[in-house]
Parts: structure tokens; C-alpha cells; sequence
């Protein structure tokens, strides 16, 4: 295997990873991104970067979703939910209610959110077919971000390299990683990232729109089939 596909296959497994099994807890998956993407040579290696951690990153929702459907209300009480935070969860289907499909888009930038999102989607039993696209929007979304971040990192270092040494590519990755996430978030949600995931009502200010209305059933209630 060469080095690039490694690296597309290295993209898309931890994106899934971070957005479907809540690993981003251990490995933020904007830390591995902007790294591989700073490591790629070619204006077509970092697009097939994106797509790769673009698919990834929607395949771990899927995940979400499916278990949502599967298990319903049952998921909140699970050992996995717990790890990440029963108020998360609370959060992303509060989210959920409000903002119907379009919360699953919204959230793709708000760490441990993301995770949950779908899986509440799921458990509310929020059609696939509104379901699959705010999930490739916002796979898009993220990746293009955090691909773009490294992209950016990697012109500059490739100056600075030259001109400073090899030391500086170092320390220009680890800047990118304590700004770009810190950029994104406030540019998106309004807020300054802290320890707990910005509220709801944060995030529909920052949106602008008003509160969804639905006629969804109970969001912890039955789970209808697809």
C-alpha cells in the first residue's frame, strides 16, 4: 500500500471512528485530519483526503442512526451514552426536536454533539431520506474545514521549512491544532469553546432560523422502521 492510500484509508477510518464510536474523546478527529492533510503533496491527494474523511465521517453517523432505530429509548440508558454524557444526548435530541433534520448538519461542528446527534435522529425516527443528506452535508462541512486547515499548514511550512528549518513545520502544526478548532467553533456557533458542548440556544442564534416544527412522535418514544 502506498503512502497516500494509507493515508486515505488512515483519514477515513478515524474519521468514522471519531463521528460513529465517540473516540474523538481519546484522538480529537481535527487533530488527525489537519495532520494528515498537512502531510499530503498534491492539490488531488488532499481532495481524495476529503472525500475519504468526508465518507468516514458519514459512515459513523450512519452508525448513530442505526442504533437509534434499533434500540429507541433503550439507548439513552446504555453504558456507551453514559461515557459520553447523558446530558449530551439530552442536548442533541432537545436540538433535534427544534431543528428536525437540519440538527444533524448543525451539530457536525460541535464535538461530542456530532456523535450523539444521529443516534437521537435515529431513536426520534427521523426518515432516512431527510436523514442521508444532512449527514453529507455536514460530513462535507467538517472535512472540508479540517482538510482546508491542513492544506494551509502544508503551503506554509513548505515556505518556513526553507527558510527556518524543519522545527518550524512542527511548531506550525501544533499552532494550527490549538487555533483552527478554536476558529471554527466561534465562527460557527457563536461561542467560545469550553468544556461542556455549547447550549441549544446558542447554536439556533448562531443559526438564525427559527425553531423547527414538526409532528415527529415523542423523540424517546417508539422507533418506527424505515
Amino acid at each position: 500500500m502506498t503512502g497516500v492510500a494509507l493515508t486515505l484509508v488512515l483519514g477515513l477510518g478515524l474519521a468514522f471512528a471519531e463521528s460513529g464510536l465517540g473516540l474523538g474523546m481519546v484522538l480529537p478527529g481535527e487533530t488527525a485530519v489537519v495532520v494528515l492533510a498537512a502531510s499530503m503533496r498534491s492539490t488531488t491527494d488532499m481532495v481524495l483526503l476529503g472525500v475519504a474523511v468526508m465518507i468516514g465521517a458519514s459512515m459513523g453517523d450512519h452508525v448513530g442512526y442505526l442504533l437509534g432505530r434499533k434500540y429507541g429509548d433503550k439507548l439513552r440508558d446504555t453504558k456507551a451514552i453514559r461515557r459520553l454524557g447523558v446530558n449530551n444526548f439530552d442536548r442533541a435530541t432537545s436540538m433535534l426536536r427544534r431543528r428536525g433534520a437540519s440538527a444533524v448538519f448543525l451539530t457536525r461542528l460541535v464535538p461530542i454533539i456530532r456523535t450523539l446527534t444521529p443516534a437521537a435522529a435515529g431513536t426520534a425516527g427521523l426518515e432516512y431520506r431527510r436523514f442521508a443528506p444532512a449527514s453529507l452535508a455536514g460530513s462535507a462541512t467538517w472535512s472540508a474545514a479540517y482538510v482546508g486547515g491542513g492544506s494551509i499548514v502544508a503551503m506554509v511550512t513548505s515556505v518556513t521549512t526553507d527558510t527556518f528549518g524543519r522545527a518550524s513545520w512542527l511548531l506550525l502544526v501544533l499552532l494550527a491544532l490549538a487555533v483552527v478548532p478554536v476558529l471554527i467553533i466561534r465562527t460557527v456557533v457563536g461561542v467560545r469553546p469550553v468544556a461542556a458542548a455549547p447550549d441549544v440556544a446558542s447554536l439556533e442564534l448562531a443559526s438564525g432560523a427559527r425553531p423547527y416544527r414538526s409532528t415527529f412522535a415523542p423523540l424517546i418514544g417508539d422507533v418506527h422502521g424505515f
